[in-house]
């Protein structure tokens, strides 16, 4: 077994668990925040924008029954790429997306898918998502631990008004 770990911010964390949660390999994946500038920050904190941190999900896993190509080939279908403000309802620079990096090797693959989307052609405005270095991570708050499954019907609704299944089916589905 091969440990390792990736670090995505996808918009609202509760809704960028579910998708790789109870997979081969994905040993946990923990809410939380990174990149800002407040230690040890709050949810409180984080939701008003200014600590500079993002929404992330850090998901540990065995790299040799799960690779992290797999896990960036499931990432960019959670996103839109292309929306520096936020992520469908939810407005403002703690839900921006971003691959963070824990060695070079990620950055590299990372920078690699990123390159190949914008040139797929697939959206017409820029892929914004940043690739950056993985710093300090704060775990999230209890209640925000595997909030799909704690708090299924708030959940559900909340995805649903985001417009996130929406904006998936239509630029990430194929047929």
């Amino acid at each position: 077994m091969k440990r390792e770990k990736a670090t995505f911010a996808g918009g609202c964390f509760w809704c960028m668990v579910q998708p790789f949660d109870e997979l081969p390999g994905i040993q946990s994946i923990l809410s939380g925040y990174m990149g800002g500038t407040v230690d040890h920050p709050t949810y409180e904190q984080v939701k008003t924008g200014e600590t500079g941190h993002f929404e992330v999900v850090q998901i540990t896993f065995d790299s040799e029954t799960f690779s992290y190509d797999q896990l960036l080939d499931l990432y960019w279908p959670q996103i839109d790429p292309t929306d520096d403000g936020g992520q469908f309802h939810d407005r403002g620079s703690q839900y921006r997306t971003a691959i963070f990096y824990e060695n070079e090797n990620q950055r590299i693959k990372a920078e690699e898918t990123k390159k190949k989307l914008q040139e797929s052609n697939r959206f017409k405005k820029p892929i914004v998502t940043e690739v950056l270095p993985a710093s300090t991570f704060y775990v999230a708050e209890d209640d925000h631990q595997d909030f799909y499954k704690k708090q299924p019907n708030h959940y559900k609704q909340d995805r649903k008004e985001s417009g996130r299944d929406t904006f998936i089916q239509s630029h990430w589905k194929q047929g």
